[in-house]
């Protein structure tokens, strides 16, 4: 979800038009160099690295002279290979090691998608998700409640949908988080979507997908999550042992973003279910803290890594972030 709205209440109201969406849609040019510069966990503890169950192993800054370049709203890590998709459709992938030099740099754009790709609205890319054995991407479009299937260059789509269980999902916090479990099934959170046609207001609408939510056949389960009070879920992941780590972002003009991470159990979990997360972490001042709508996971020998990053919204004010973390559970 772009967050055009603060600007209007902090800087530029003029400029309130562009959260609309209707605006035209920026692309990235040709690839060009990344910079990455690292950050601290902390800025005023350099030496910090413990943050609630996650140990700090370093982080940068990416920047790019591309005006497209950031917006960054989902994200898939396979190794040293990062791909990072925008809101926009614009798609970011490079190599990077422990030097935290991004190498192989590519920029690309989502080859298919609903509506004309000269609009933001209708590419509205706000989850990701990835099958390793096929190499297949899934992304959810934001605003259309969709769900695109792509090839695994991102050379063109392959099939497309608009479940029904999405169908009366909020136009700007539909499709936001999207996991592809190990055994197959898809787990899709809306950001802002009530059940019980909005009567449940501490809850957001889960769908469990058995296969490719592409396929319409199936039977979709319908659940519910509890984010912590006044958060709003913006992704998540899945965990060696099956359970779900998802990232929860609130914004307020007194702390700008902040962030929780709650740990949910959903194995098992039947329709109906009401999911509640325990937190493990919180991304407030004085650690690094900007609008992250991205998760990771990857193994470095028996740790489990987790990768987070931030959609700076193309403002100066903010960061595209990318944070490296062990998980203590």
């Amino acid at each position: 979800m772009r967050f055009g709205f603060l600007k209007y209440a902090v800087f530029l109201p003029a400029l309130m038009p562009a959260a609309s969406g209707r605006e035209m849609r920026l692309r990235l040019g040709p690839a060009t160099p990344i910079e990455a510069v690292r950050v601290p966990l902390d800025t005023g503890d350099p030496a910090r690295t413990r943050l609630g169950a996650l140990t700090y192993l370093g982080g940068v800054r990416l920047r790019n002279g591309d005006p497209a370049f950031g917006g960054f709203s989902a994200m898939q890590v396979q190794g040293d290979r990062f791909t990072l998709l925008s809101d926009a459709g614009n798609i970011v992938q490079f190599r990077m090691g422990p030097d935290w030099i991004p190498r192989d740099v590519r920029f690309g754009d989502l080859p298919a998608g609903p509506g004309s790709p000269a609009y933001k609205m209708n590419r509205d890319s706000e989850s990701m998700a990835l099958d390793p054995a096929t190499g297949k991407f899934w992304v959810g479009f934001e605003r259309h409640n969709a769900i695109w299937r792509y090839d695994p260059g991102f050379s063109r789509g392959e099939a497309s949908a608009k479940p029904p269980i999405m169908r009366d999902w909020s136009e700007n916090g539909g499709a936001e988080s999207m996991v592809r479990l190990r055994d197959g099934r898809f787990v899709v959170i809306s950001e802002t979507t009530r059940p019980d046609k909005g009567r449940r207001r501490a809850e957001r609408v889960v769908a469990i997908f058995p296969r490719d939510p592409t396929d319409p056949a199936g039977k979709v389960q319908e659940l519910s999550y509890v984010p912590p009070a006044h958060y709003d879920p913006s992704d998540a992941v899945e965990l060696p042992d099956g359970r779900l780590l998802v990232l929860n972002r609130r914004i307020t003009l007194r702390d700008l973003f902040t962030a929780k991470l709650t740990l949910i159990d959903i194995r098992g979990a039947k329709a109906g279910t009401v999911l509640r997360g325990t937190e493990i972490a919180t991304f407030a001042a004085p650690v690094q803290h900007d609008n992250f709508e991205c998760l990771a996971i990857t193994r470095e020998g028996a740790a489990t890594i987790l990768w987070v990053a931030s959609d700076d919204n193309q403002e100066w004010w903010e960061q595209s972030l990318l944070l490296k973390f062990r998980l203590d559970l």
